[in-house]
């Protein structure tokens, strides 16, 4: 079966591509260049991507590339984006490693393709640049699309605590992120308490092994797509720092635990303790056996005050509702909960031996616009992305 660009332009319009095993009358087999459209591997594809997500897929097609049992794909080249980080982003790194073609976006090459791959990209693509592809550009999403469309969808399922996720493979539409046909989805149950790194980790597996079966059907593939439901969309967008700051007053314990696990690995948790931030490293959740001892029980507390509990060696902290467990935190150095009592927290209460309890506490840390927007990008899924 074929599905060229003349077959798989018109999903462009909204209308699903009315395709049959023989190619489009008046077609003649040839792609905008003269050369003509393959029916079958091996392709040759153009990977645009960037992250540590992404990195497992391209190592799925090299090894497909260089595979001599099933010869799936004839040429491999890579599409970045510029990067901070002397060293340049994942991809690149494998990338260059491999010996692969690598190209810096928007540069895309000139070499001729049967279709494209992106994933972690975040960056809008155009038609003028998906019409380059016979079978145009496939997506490998981090999420069971239409939930968590946009940048940073591993992100939102920890942080929001969703029990399933999955991957979705899709093909791209210009202009808007994630709203193109369905050709693969799975679905997986999130493990427990994982954060953002681990499900990525998982995910970014799943999702190679899926591509890599879509290609070995794509014009199958493409011409069983199916349009994304309606019915529950949700958005992921970029998270900034600003997220990062814990608001004692308003969020729950549970709501601090997920943040911690969404975007613990990435930029920790801030707060701000008489004047200074601190960097909250290691969160857990309270046992009941600690929340049991009548030191906390009893009273009236104010979100954000912080007490020792000795047979723990954890700080708790008060949320919203509730209290959550720190083991260990950054102010000048890294330092174990049972450092920053007898460095701080005891110190404090020496000095300040009638105060009321509730005034040594963590308050919310406000941070300048600026640094939001400066910590936006690193936020955006390091992976953790579309």
């Amino acid at each position: 079966m074929l599905l060229p660009r003349r077959c798989w332009g018109r999903w462009l319009t909204g209308r699903r591509p009315r395709c049959s095993c023989q190619a489009p009358v008046g077609f003649d087999g040839k792609d905008s260049r003269g050369s003509r459209v393959r029916e079958k591997p091996p392709w040759r594809v153009l990977f645009l991507r960037t992250d540590h997500f992404a990195r497992e897929t391209l190592r799925a097609l090299h090894a497909a590339r260089d595979s001599k049992e099933e010869k799936l794909i004839e040429k491999l080249e890579v599409v970045t984006v510029p990067s901070l980080s002397p060293k340049g982003l994942p991809v690149k790194q494998y990338a260059i490693q491999s010996q692969l073609p690598v190209n810096k976006w928007p540069d895309v090459g000139s070499g001729e393709y049967d279709v494209g791959v992106v994933a972690s990209f975040g960056r809008l693509l155009s038609e003028a640049l998906i019409l380059k592809f016979p079978y145009g550009i496939l997506n490998v999403h981090p999420s069971c699309l239409p939930r968590w469309r946009g940048p940073a969808p591993i992100i939102h399922t920890v942080l929001h605590g969703d029990t399933v996720t999955g991957v979705t493979i899709m093909q791209i539409r210009p202009k808007r992120f994630d709203i193109g046909p369905i050709l693969q989805q799975e679905t997986i149950p999130v493990p427990p308490k994982s954060t953002s790194k681990e499900l990525e980790a998982v995910l970014s597996k799943l999702g190679a092994n899926m591509l890599i079966s879509v290609l070995k059907n794509l014009p199958e593939s493409l011409n069983n797509g199916r349009p994304q439901p309606a019915e529950g969309v949700t958005y992921a967008p970029k998270v900034s720092a600003g997220t990062s700051c814990v608001k004692w007053e308003e969020q729950t314990s549970e709501q601090v635990l997920r943040l911690h696990l969404a975007i613990g690995d990435i930029v920790p948790l801030q707060t701000l303790w008489m004047e200074n931030t601190v960097k909250l490293l290691d969160l857990v959740e309270v046992n009941n056996s600690i929340l049991a001892d009548p030191k906390l029980t009893g009273q009236t507390v104010t979100p954000g005050s912080v007490v020792y509990h000795r047979p723990s060696q954890m700080l708790l902290v008060h949320c919203k509702d509730g209290w959550i467990g720190v083991r260990s935190v950054m102010l000048k150095k890294t330092l174990t909960a049972t450092d920053f009592y007898n460095g701080y927290l005891h110190a404090w209460y020496q000095k300040n031996s009638h105060a009321h309890p509730s005034q040594c506490r963590f308050q919310t840390l406000r941070l300048p616009t600026k640094m939001q927007q400066k910590t936006k990008l690193l936020l955006c899924n390091s992976a953790l992305s579309s």
